[in-house]
């Protein structure tokens, strides 16, 4: 039951009491679990692409790219506190494990090990070899943490220097800059970056920028243009508690949580962009070490153009009808073969008027083609092909939690697949009319998370929304493409830095 202070806390929120209702009724059936039918493999879901079609994709890319509006979209609005913590386990306990070992023994590796250093000597007098070798590793730790030193327990990882030049260091958002220069400039030297923020941060980020952008502007000969958001607060999410109730904080209010990064889709459908590549703040290397990753994301625009190109001339010869037998099987074939659309036999019985509004429905809708990286053992989603509710199957991200692993079945198709997602798309956002598809329209509501937290001692349930890139781009035409596992290096932890393609 919803109070006056209730309503006065969703309107503050632009959440509606339908919302809440919905999210309750939810929380408490819990969230279904997907139907898998089969992992996406080669040939069998997945491109793999040869060389010759590599170059082509790339020549596409390049020949057409002056022709549309390209943005890249960075979600960086994470706090990089999981990146430390086993180190934030060690300032507590003092206890070494292998990870701080290898943290200490490669300290000066690190791209931010100099302003460490000079950190120290201002907080504690001496500097970082001194104090280890006086087995003071707690006050390196801190001093590399807390607020009074570094900070960069708090920080983004976007705002933490990542990779050691030479000459310089730079952060992990400076590596965006750069590589955004080299695939995302439209051909008229411009660059488009949007990042996600928390609004604590986003004046850190402007600040991080203004102090940087002259250097890039001047380098790669781009006008950059850098915009930012922030989560929406209509997009937070209520809990209940042990007993099914709506969970109050300790003075009465609902307690609100942010609805995970598939809260995003509101970020991504504002900036009403018609090309978007999507790429993860952590998964940037070197500019020495990123020739690899700019060729595939060419290739995987490149192919995004020309499939999208062909769907609007299909959309508008449909828009026009009178179309032969011949011609709406030529279009099935293409759905089917190029597109990955599964279009069940029965279609075929369909007569012509019938199977135009099918075939249109079908083919004007956002489309996105993703990287796949061959699993090497690393967590997170893969692609598979998914029975929907309506028992359409499509080609989805899924997430572990997403699936019944107590179902052998399920569990067969889960440890069947061969790939996993990178996190690594270009979005086709406009449709054939040059207009910004509502992305809203096209999510999988029934595809949230719901996971179990606490909060002051008080067991809950929280609902996430369905993520970006699975449930939130549920309905997408989707297309699989491997891509090499060198593309794929992100930091989950601050020793990954450490890895041969960070340094």
């Amino acid at each position: 039951m919803l109070n006056e202070k209730d309503q006065k806390q969703l309107s503050e929120r632009n959440i509606t009491e339908d919302q809440v209702n919905s999210q309750v009724a939810q929380l408490k059936r819990g969230t279904a679990y997907v139907d898998l039918q089969a992992p996406a493999t080669i040939d069998k879901g997945i491109l793999r692409l040869d060389t010759k079609q590599v170059q082509d994709c790339v020549e596409s890319f390049e020949k057409d790219k002056e022709y549309y509006q390209f943005t890249k979209f960075v979600p960086a609005s994470g706090a990089a506190s999981r990146m430390f913590k086993d180190l934030f386990s060690f300032a507590e306990t003092g206890e070494d494990s292998k990870f701080t070992d290898v943290f200490f023994a490669h300290i000066h590796c690190f791209a931010f090990s100099e302003d460490l250093d000079e950190t120290v000597k201002r907080l504690y007098g001496a500097d970082i070899d001194t104090l280890l070798q006086q087995g003071r590793k707690i006050e390196v730790v801190k001093a590399l943490l807390e607020k009074e030193g570094l900070s960069y327990g708090k920080l983004p990882k976007a705002l933490l220097k990542f990779h050691h030049y030479e000459r310089f260091n730079r952060l992990a958002l400076e590596e965006h800059l750069v590589e955004a220069a080299k695939y995302a400039d439209c051909g008229k030297k411009e660059v488009k970056l949007h990042f996600t923020v928390s609004p604590e941060h986003e004046q850190l980020f402007k600040d991080a920028v203004a102090k940087v952008i002259d250097r890039y502007v001047e380098q790669y000969q781009v006008k950059y243009d850098i915009t930012y958001s922030c989560q929406k607060p209509s997009t937070d999410t209520v809990a209940i508690d042990a007993n099914g109730d709506l969970f109050r904080e300790a003075d009465g209010k609902l307690l609100f949580r942010p609805g995970g990064h598939g809260a995003l889709i509101e970020n991504l459908n504002d900036l009403a962009q018609e090309i978007v590549f999507i790429k993860n703040i952590d998964n940037i290397v070197p500019e020495g070490k990123s020739e690899t990753t700019i060729t595939y994301k060419k290739v995987l625009a490149g192919l995004l153009l020309s499939l999208q190109q062909r769907t609007f001339e299909i959309l508008e010869s449909l828009d026009e009808g009178n179309l032969s037998d011949n011609e709406l099987n030529d279009i099935i074939a293409f759905a089917k073969k190029d597109l990955m659309i599964d279009i069940p036999d029965f279609v075929m019985a369909y007569n012509n008027i019938e199977k135009i509004d099918y075939l249109y429905e079908k083919l004007n809708r956002p489309m996105r083609v993703c990287g796949m990286v061959k699993n090497e053992g690393e967590p997170g989603g893969g692609p598979f092909w998914v029975k929907n509710m309506d028992d359409e199957v499509s080609l989805q991200i899924i997430e572990s939690s997403q699936i019944d692993h107590s179902n052998p079945q399920q569990e067969a198709i889960f440890k069947a697949s061969t790939h996993f997602n990178p996190v690594d798309l270009v979005c086709g956002c406009w449709n054939y009319k040059g207009e910004a598809f509502n992305l809203k329209d096209y999510i999988d509501p029934s595809t949230g998370f719901i996971s179990n937290k606490s909060k002051d001692g008080r067991e809950l349930k929280a609902l996430e929304l369905p993520g970006l890139w699975n449930g939130a781009m549920a309905d997408w035409i989707t297309i699989f493409v491997e891509v090499p596992i060198e593309t794929f290096n992100p930091v989950k932890t601050v020793n990954d830095l450490l890895k041969p393609m960070h340094q």
